[in-house]
């Protein structure tokens, strides 16, 4: 593979890029709220995604063993990013209730 065509996927791929920004970015805040009691009900999938990113991330068990250098990362970074985007979904309520503007399911923005 070429490597302009990886950063050509990299471009295409901007969209799931900004969602694991952005649940990196809230789930902090987030979890502030919720202990404080400020913010309820508690968003349960996006902890239940956050934590599973976190168990892959760490764990030495992957699909791809991080013995074979490139493709190990890759291999997390793949699986891990999935799983955040799956936390920024989760976080639209807290996103509107803390009133950043929520990214609707069709829209390039957000």
């Amino acid at each position: 593979m070429k490597p302009w065509n990886i950063v050509a996927r990299l471009r295409r791929r901007s969209r799931a890029l900004r969602q694991i920004a952005r649940a990196l970015k809230l789930f902090v805040p987030m979890c502030r709220d919720v202990v404080k009691g400020r913010y309820r009900p508690p968003p349960w999938p996006a902890f239940g995604w956050m934590l599973a990113a976190l168990a892959y991330f760490v764990s030495p068990l992957d699909l791809i063993p991080d013995w074979l250098l490139l493709l190990g990362v890759v291999d997390d970074m793949l699986v891990v990013g999935w799983l955040l985007t799956k936390v920024d979904r989760n976080l639209d309520a807290y996103r509107g209730w803390r009133g950043f503007p929520v990214m609707e399911e069709g829209d390039g923005e957000g």
